[in-house]
């Protein structure tokens, strides 16, 4: 009896452990864009924590892209516009929210749109990053890299 409760005991630990060692990673860290129509891995965006505590996304590789090794962002408006999408800060303004980061905005610099942004840990190597109009989303998954 005593060494099962001593088991248990120990199972609950390392449960706690990698779940929080999980919670821990979050989604700062460099992640795989992978396109919805092909499968294939587009860029590396890495998020980091600004001062504030918000998350920021910015592109740091293009690795596949139908404008050529080094596309410029030819549709954004204001500050953004023809400027190289290698470098641009594409994701920000995301706040923790429970599970999930709310709150923020995501340029498309394909269509040099802006969205309603959030994300949220699908688990360890898996992040659910949501461009929302309205009501609508459309949840891309990226995986860590």
């Amino acid at each position: 009896m005593k060494n099962t409760l001593i088991a248990i005991a120990a199972t609950a630990v390392l449960a706690l452990s990698s779940a929080s060692a999980w919670a821990s990673d979050g989604p700062v860290g460099r992640w795989k864009t992978i396109d919805d129509e092909t499968g294939k891995v587009k860029s590396i965006v890495e998020i980091t924590q600004a001062a504030d505590g918000t998350l920021q996304g910015k592109v740091v590789e293009i690795l596949q892209s139908d404008r050529g090794p080094n596309p410029t962002c030819d549709k954004c408006k204001g500050a953004n516009k023809g400027k190289p999408v290698k470098g641009m800060t594409i994701l920000w303004g995301l706040r923790a929210d429970g599970d999930e980061w709310t709150g923020g905005t995501v340029l498309d610099p394909a269509k040099g749109k802006t969205y309603k942004a959030k994300v949220e840990m699908l688990d360890a190597n898996r992040l659910g990053m949501s461009g929302c109009i309205a009501f609508f989303c459309r949840q891309q998954v990226w995986e860590r890299e």
